[in-house]
Protein backbone atom coordinates (compact mmCIF):
# COMPACT_ATOMS: atom_id res chain seq x y z
CA UNK A 1 0.00 0.00 0.00
CA UNK A 2 1.30 3.45 -0.91
CA UNK A 3 0.24 6.97 -0.06
CA UNK A 4 0.16 8.87 3.22
CA UNK A 5 -1.85 7.42 6.05
CA UNK A 6 -4.76 9.47 7.35
CA UNK A 7 -5.35 9.22 11.11
CA UNK A 8 -8.63 11.10 11.55
CA UNK A 9 -11.59 8.85 12.25
CA UNK A 10 -9.46 5.68 12.47
CA UNK A 11 -9.55 3.29 15.43
CA UNK A 12 -6.11 2.73 16.97
CA UNK A 13 -5.32 -0.25 19.20
CA UNK A 14 -2.39 0.36 21.57
CA UNK A 15 -0.79 -2.08 24.01
CA UNK A 16 1.28 -0.81 26.91
CA UNK A 17 -0.85 2.34 26.81
CA UNK A 18 -0.71 3.19 30.52
CA UNK A 19 2.79 4.68 30.50
CA UNK A 20 5.85 5.58 28.46
CA UNK A 21 5.69 5.49 24.67
CA UNK A 22 2.26 3.83 24.67
CA UNK A 23 0.72 6.58 26.78
CA UNK A 24 2.35 9.25 24.59
CA UNK A 25 1.03 7.53 21.46
CA UNK A 26 -2.47 7.54 22.93
CA UNK A 27 -2.38 11.30 23.54
CA UNK A 28 -0.78 12.02 20.15
CA UNK A 29 -3.34 9.89 18.30
CA UNK A 30 -6.18 11.55 20.19
CA UNK A 31 -4.89 14.88 18.91
CA UNK A 32 -5.09 13.38 15.41
CA UNK A 33 -8.78 12.54 15.96
CA UNK A 34 -8.40 8.79 16.37
CA UNK A 35 -10.70 6.54 18.35
CA UNK A 36 -8.70 4.56 20.88
CA UNK A 37 -8.76 0.97 22.15
CA UNK A 38 -6.19 1.05 24.96
CA UNK A 39 -4.67 -1.96 26.70
CA UNK A 40 -2.25 -2.44 29.57
CA UNK A 41 -1.68 -4.80 32.48
CA UNK A 42 -1.75 -1.83 34.90
CA UNK A 43 -5.49 -1.26 35.05
CA UNK A 44 -5.46 1.77 37.38
CA UNK A 45 -2.91 3.72 35.34
CA UNK A 46 -4.68 2.74 32.13
CA UNK A 47 -7.98 4.04 33.47
CA UNK A 48 -6.34 7.38 34.26
CA UNK A 49 -5.15 7.69 30.66
CA UNK A 50 -8.57 6.75 29.29
CA UNK A 51 -10.33 9.24 31.58
CA UNK A 52 -7.93 12.01 30.52
CA UNK A 53 -8.72 11.32 26.86
CA UNK A 54 -12.46 10.80 27.20
CA UNK A 55 -14.36 13.03 24.81
CA UNK A 56 -17.61 13.23 22.89
CA UNK A 57 -15.45 13.62 19.78
CA UNK A 58 -13.86 10.19 20.05
CA UNK A 59 -14.52 6.74 21.49
CA UNK A 60 -11.97 5.62 24.09
CA UNK A 61 -12.00 2.19 25.72
CA UNK A 62 -9.61 0.73 28.28
CA UNK A 63 -9.07 -3.01 28.78
CA UNK A 64 -6.72 -4.79 31.16
CA UNK A 65 -4.61 -7.08 28.99
CA UNK A 66 -1.55 -9.18 29.75
CA UNK A 67 -0.06 -9.61 26.28
CA UNK A 68 1.88 -12.60 27.56
CA UNK A 69 -1.43 -14.49 27.87
CA UNK A 70 -3.06 -15.86 24.71
CA UNK A 71 -6.53 -15.76 26.25
CA UNK A 72 -6.26 -12.09 27.21
CA UNK A 73 -5.43 -11.17 23.63
CA UNK A 74 -8.30 -13.18 22.17
CA UNK A 75 -10.72 -11.58 24.64
CA UNK A 76 -9.35 -8.12 23.85
CA UNK A 77 -9.94 -8.58 20.12
CA UNK A 78 -13.54 -9.60 20.88
CA UNK A 79 -13.95 -6.53 23.10
CA UNK A 80 -12.65 -4.18 20.40
CA UNK A 81 -14.91 -5.78 17.81
CA UNK A 82 -17.92 -5.36 20.11
CA UNK A 83 -17.17 -1.81 21.28
CA UNK A 84 -15.54 -0.27 18.20
CA UNK A 85 -16.69 -2.49 15.37
CA UNK A 86 -13.39 -1.99 13.53
CA UNK A 87 -9.64 -1.54 13.96
CA UNK A 88 -7.37 0.29 11.54
CA UNK A 89 -4.12 0.91 13.43
CA UNK A 90 -2.36 -1.62 15.65
CA UNK A 91 0.51 -0.46 17.87
CA UNK A 92 2.26 -3.43 19.46
CA UNK A 93 4.13 -1.42 22.06
CA UNK A 94 3.98 -3.36 25.35
CA UNK A 95 7.36 -4.68 26.46
CA UNK A 96 9.46 -5.71 29.44
CA UNK A 97 13.15 -6.09 30.24
CA UNK A 98 15.40 -8.38 32.26
CA UNK A 99 18.93 -7.71 33.47
CA UNK A 100 21.65 -10.33 33.53
CA UNK A 101 23.69 -12.60 31.31
CA UNK A 102 22.25 -15.71 29.70
CA UNK A 103 23.76 -17.91 32.41
CA UNK A 104 22.43 -15.66 35.17
CA UNK A 105 18.84 -15.43 33.93
CA UNK A 106 16.52 -18.28 34.82
CA UNK A 107 14.65 -20.07 32.04
CA UNK A 108 11.42 -18.85 33.63
CA UNK A 109 12.49 -15.21 33.32
CA UNK A 110 13.69 -15.74 29.75
CA UNK A 111 10.36 -17.30 28.77
CA UNK A 112 8.38 -14.56 30.57
CA UNK A 113 10.18 -11.85 28.60
CA UNK A 114 9.93 -13.60 25.24
CA UNK A 115 6.26 -14.35 25.89
CA UNK A 116 5.50 -10.63 26.21
CA UNK A 117 7.98 -9.01 23.84
CA UNK A 118 7.86 -11.54 21.00
CA UNK A 119 4.74 -13.68 21.28
CA UNK A 120 2.67 -10.65 22.32
CA UNK A 121 3.02 -8.83 18.98
CA UNK A 122 2.57 -12.08 17.03
CA UNK A 123 -0.63 -13.02 18.83
CA UNK A 124 -1.96 -9.46 18.73
CA UNK A 125 -1.34 -9.33 14.99
CA UNK A 126 -3.05 -12.66 14.40
CA UNK A 127 -6.03 -11.61 16.53
CA UNK A 128 -6.49 -8.21 14.88
CA UNK A 129 -5.64 -8.91 11.23
CA UNK A 130 -9.23 -9.93 10.36
CA UNK A 131 -10.57 -6.66 11.79
CA UNK A 132 -7.91 -4.68 9.95
CA UNK A 133 -8.59 -6.40 6.62
CA UNK A 134 -12.27 -5.69 7.12
CA UNK A 135 -11.50 -2.00 7.68
CA UNK A 136 -9.94 -1.82 4.21
CA UNK A 137 -7.05 0.38 5.35
CA UNK A 138 -4.81 -0.97 8.09
CA UNK A 139 -1.34 -0.36 9.50
CA UNK A 140 0.66 -2.41 12.01
CA UNK A 141 3.38 -0.73 14.07
CA UNK A 142 5.64 -3.14 15.97
CA UNK A 143 7.94 -1.58 18.54
CA UNK A 144 11.28 -3.40 18.55
CA UNK A 145 14.34 -1.62 19.99
CA UNK A 146 17.79 -0.50 18.99
CA UNK A 147 18.67 -3.77 20.73
CA UNK A 148 16.88 -5.39 17.81
CA UNK A 149 19.69 -3.96 15.65
CA UNK A 150 22.67 -4.40 17.97
CA UNK A 151 23.06 -7.10 20.63
CA UNK A 152 24.95 -5.95 23.75
CA UNK A 153 26.30 -8.36 26.32
CA UNK A 154 23.85 -8.78 29.19
CA UNK A 155 20.83 -8.48 26.87
CA UNK A 156 20.41 -12.01 25.53
CA UNK A 157 16.72 -12.27 26.38
CA UNK A 158 15.79 -8.74 25.39
CA UNK A 159 17.78 -8.74 22.15
CA UNK A 160 16.47 -12.19 21.21
CA UNK A 161 12.91 -10.92 21.57
CA UNK A 162 13.50 -7.62 19.78
CA UNK A 163 15.44 -9.20 16.88
CA UNK A 164 12.50 -11.59 16.65
CA UNK A 165 10.04 -8.70 16.40
CA UNK A 166 12.18 -7.19 13.67
CA UNK A 167 12.31 -10.42 11.66
CA UNK A 168 8.61 -11.10 12.09
CA UNK A 169 7.71 -7.54 11.04
CA UNK A 170 9.95 -7.55 7.97
CA UNK A 171 8.62 -10.90 6.72
CA UNK A 172 5.02 -9.86 7.43
CA UNK A 173 5.54 -6.62 5.51
CA UNK A 174 6.73 -8.59 2.51
CA UNK A 175 3.76 -10.96 2.75
CA UNK A 176 1.27 -8.08 2.96
CA UNK A 177 2.84 -6.06 0.14
CA UNK A 178 0.12 -4.96 -2.25
CA UNK A 179 -2.61 -5.57 0.29
CA UNK A 180 -4.66 -3.13 2.36
CA UNK A 181 -2.26 -3.38 5.35
CA UNK A 182 1.22 -1.89 5.74
CA UNK A 183 3.82 -2.52 8.47
CA UNK A 184 6.34 -0.35 10.31
CA UNK A 185 9.06 -1.58 12.66
CA UNK A 186 10.19 0.91 15.31
CA UNK A 187 13.65 0.87 16.90
CA UNK A 188 13.78 3.31 19.83
CA UNK A 189 17.02 4.29 21.47
CA UNK A 190 17.10 5.81 24.94
CA UNK A 191 13.54 6.88 25.70
CA UNK A 192 12.66 7.91 29.25
CA UNK A 193 10.25 5.13 30.25
CA UNK A 194 9.88 2.88 33.30
CA UNK A 195 11.17 -0.22 31.52
CA UNK A 196 14.48 -0.30 33.44
CA UNK A 197 12.83 0.30 36.82
CA UNK A 198 10.34 -2.52 36.23
CA UNK A 199 12.89 -4.96 34.78
CA UNK A 200 13.42 -8.34 36.36
CA UNK A 201 16.95 -9.10 37.56
CA UNK A 202 18.75 -12.35 38.23
CA UNK A 203 18.81 -13.76 41.75
CA UNK A 204 22.58 -13.38 41.77
CA UNK A 205 22.49 -9.62 41.16
CA UNK A 206 23.76 -7.58 44.12
CA UNK A 207 22.21 -4.33 45.33
CA UNK A 208 25.29 -2.56 43.95
CA UNK A 209 24.78 -4.15 40.52
CA UNK A 210 21.11 -3.16 40.48
CA UNK A 211 21.88 0.40 41.54
CA UNK A 212 24.61 0.72 38.90
CA UNK A 213 22.24 -0.58 36.22
CA UNK A 214 19.55 1.92 37.17
CA UNK A 215 22.09 4.73 37.19
CA UNK A 216 23.29 3.82 33.69
CA UNK A 217 19.67 3.60 32.49
CA UNK A 218 18.94 7.07 33.89
CA UNK A 219 21.91 8.44 31.95
CA UNK A 220 20.90 6.76 28.68
CA UNK A 221 17.09 6.87 28.72
CA UNK A 222 16.57 10.59 28.23
CA UNK A 223 14.25 11.28 25.27
CA UNK A 224 10.74 12.33 26.39
CA UNK A 225 8.12 9.75 25.35
CA UNK A 226 6.09 12.50 23.67
CA UNK A 227 9.02 13.24 21.36
CA UNK A 228 9.40 9.54 20.58
CA UNK A 229 5.68 9.27 19.80
CA UNK A 230 5.91 12.19 17.40
CA UNK A 231 8.80 10.57 15.52
CA UNK A 232 6.94 7.26 15.35
CA UNK A 233 3.71 8.76 14.04
CA UNK A 234 5.50 10.82 11.39
CA UNK A 235 7.03 7.57 10.17
CA UNK A 236 3.72 5.73 10.30
CA UNK A 237 2.03 8.56 8.40
CA UNK A 238 4.53 7.99 5.60
CA UNK A 239 4.18 4.20 5.98
CA UNK A 240 7.95 3.89 6.48
CA UNK A 241 9.15 0.30 6.82
CA UNK A 242 11.58 1.21 9.63
CA UNK A 243 11.70 4.09 12.09
CA UNK A 244 14.77 4.82 14.21
CA UNK A 245 13.98 6.91 17.30
CA UNK A 246 16.75 9.13 18.65
CA UNK A 247 20.25 10.13 17.66
CA UNK A 248 21.65 7.21 19.63
CA UNK A 249 19.53 4.79 17.61
CA UNK A 250 20.75 6.30 14.32
CA UNK A 251 24.38 6.20 15.50
CA UNK A 252 24.21 2.58 16.65
CA UNK A 253 22.35 1.57 13.49
CA UNK A 254 25.17 2.92 11.34
CA UNK A 255 27.83 1.51 13.66
CA UNK A 256 26.35 -1.95 13.19
CA UNK A 257 26.20 -1.49 9.41
CA UNK A 258 29.83 -0.34 9.23
CA UNK A 259 31.20 -2.83 11.79
CA UNK A 260 28.73 -5.73 11.83
CA UNK A 261 31.08 -8.22 13.47
CA UNK A 262 33.21 -5.92 15.61
CA UNK A 263 31.03 -3.07 16.90
CA UNK A 264 30.72 -4.62 20.35
CA UNK A 265 34.46 -4.44 20.96
CA UNK A 266 34.35 -0.68 20.38
CA UNK A 267 31.26 -0.25 22.52
CA UNK A 268 32.66 -2.36 25.35
CA UNK A 269 35.85 -0.30 25.46
CA UNK A 270 33.86 2.94 25.61
CA UNK A 271 31.60 1.56 28.31
CA UNK A 272 34.64 0.46 30.26
CA UNK A 273 36.15 3.93 30.08
CA UNK A 274 32.84 5.50 31.13
CA UNK A 275 32.65 3.25 34.19
CA UNK A 276 36.23 4.02 35.11
CA UNK A 277 35.47 7.75 34.96
CA UNK A 278 32.49 7.27 37.29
Amino acid sequence: MSGRLEFAGKTAVITGAASGIGRALAFALAERDCNLALADINEDALREVANALASNERKVTATRVDVGRRGDIADFADTVRAEHGEAHLLFNNAGVAAGGTFEELSEETFEWLVGINFWGPIRMTRAFLPLMHASGDGHITNVSSIFGVIAPAGQTAYSASKFGVRGFSDALRHELAGSDISVTTVHPGGVNTNIAKSARVSDSASEEDIEAGLKQAAQNLVMPPSEAAGIILRGVERRKPRVLVGRDAHLLHWLERLMPSSYWGLMARRLGRAKAED
